[in-house]
């Protein structure tokens, strides 16, 4: 709360919502980085009618709405406005034949979910297994894992439109979803209340290298979903991204990977090759996959430890750092800020840069700093 708004306006606003409201609250307790400052107040919204309550009631205020907390970097001060949390739960399928529509809440935990419709018998899912956050995060940042993204399985979203207080239904199409991005990443303007997937019963075809090894199948093979889900945890797990009640894994405190893998044209490939080959000899070889659009993907996990920055790499004071066991996770080590973190990223960043060419872009979302 601003010093230039009264208690009577407090309540004048509170008022409109018959829900409880604390009077601050701390952002580092509700973000997987444990990072953040203060909030003036916090709200848990759970029905379309709350959302849209809440929204009146901090009209003209800058409204910070969140759901599970895992892909926000906020700023050690903090944030000025209200937070709105997206509670919203629900899971819904509508069965025909093999199969299914399957309409999810917006706050359900998304690992629950995925867990919960492995064991009902749809496929599909699993690769995505583990995934830390809210349900209703998945389209706005086309989260993927293991050669699968929410692109490929969903039907709809139900969206709050911020602007004109309409809720409708928006097709997939219209998200322009495409690698690490969706039209309602970085704008304010809509809030996901529920997402609709199209989901099946035939057999998930393993495509990711590197899971297919851990099934023991070739890639292209299909497996039960309940091992490729427990085969995806697993995989998880040894590179610090499951977050576990009761588990104290100090690599679990990122924000996931932090860097996406650079897509370059034939320039821009051009110039990273001839400095990956004068950095590391010319016979070098190093992962690169061809995209749709005839562009290349290069792995940031590959350029970053090679450019100096190896797991356990120490940020300033070591009080973040790399993850022991992910390189493209940056952690906090439970003494950090987020103004370490930021140093650190910008580190990495500038030094893959300066080595190989490349510009690495984050993945995560910045509330009240900037990477730049």
């Amino acid at each position: 709360m601003s010093p230039a708004t009264s208690e009577a306006d407090r309540r004048q606003r509170l008022s409109l919502y018959p829900w409880p409201v604390p009077t601050s609250v701390r952002l580092a307790d509700l973000t997987t980085l444990r990072l953040g400052g203060p909030a003036p107040e916090l709200v848990t919204v759970t029905t379309a009618d709350e959302v849209a309550g809440a929204m009146r009631a901090f009209a003209g205020q800058d409204v910070l709405v969140l759901g599970g907390g895992s892909n926000l970097v906020v700023a050690d001060a903090g944030v000025p406005g209200p937070v709105v949390r997206i509670a919203v739960s629900g899971v819904r399928i509508a069965e025909d034949g093999d199969a299914a529509l399957v309409t999810v809440g917006a706050g359900e935990d998304w690992d629950d979910v995925v867990a919960q419709l492995v064991d009902a018998g749809f496929t599909g899912l699993a690769p995505l297994s583990g995934i830390p956050g809210s349900s209703g995060a998945t389209p706005v940042q086309n989260v993927g894992a293991y050669g699968t993204e929410i692109s490929e399985l969903l039907e709809s979203v139900t969206l709050y439109d911020r602007l004109t207080g309409e809720v409708r239904s928006a097709p997939a199409a219209e998200l322009e979803l495409a690698y690490r991005s969706s039209i309602l990443r970085g704008t304010a303007r809509a809030i996901v209340l529920d997402i609709t997937l199209a989901l099946t019963r035939i057999p998930t075809t393993v495509a990711y290298a590197e899971l297919a090894r851990t099934l023991g199948v070739a890639p292209g093979a299909t497996a039960p979903e309940h091992r490729i889900r427990e085969a995806v945890l697993a995989l998880r797990r040894s590179k610090g991204m499951v977050i576990e009640a009761g588990v104290d894994d100090p690599d679990t405190r990122s924000a996931g990977s932090f860097f996406t893998n650079p897509i370059l044209d034939e320039a821009q490939l051009a110039a990273a090759d001839a400095a990956i080959r004068a950095a590391h000899g010319p016979d070098t070889t190093y992962p690169r996959y061809p995209t749709a659009d005839g562009r290349t993907k290069l792995s940031a996990a590959w350029l970053i430890e090679r450019a100096g920055f190896a797991k356990g790499y120490d940020g300033p004071g070591g009080r973040v750092g790399v993850s022991t066991k992910h390189t493209l996770a940056l952690v906090n080590r439970g003494a950090g800020s987020t103004a370490d973190l930021l140093a650190l990223a910008r580190e990495i960043r500038d030094g893959v840069r300066e080595r190989f060419k490349v510009r690495l872009h984050p993945e995560p979302v910045f509330v009240g700093v900037q990477l730049d």
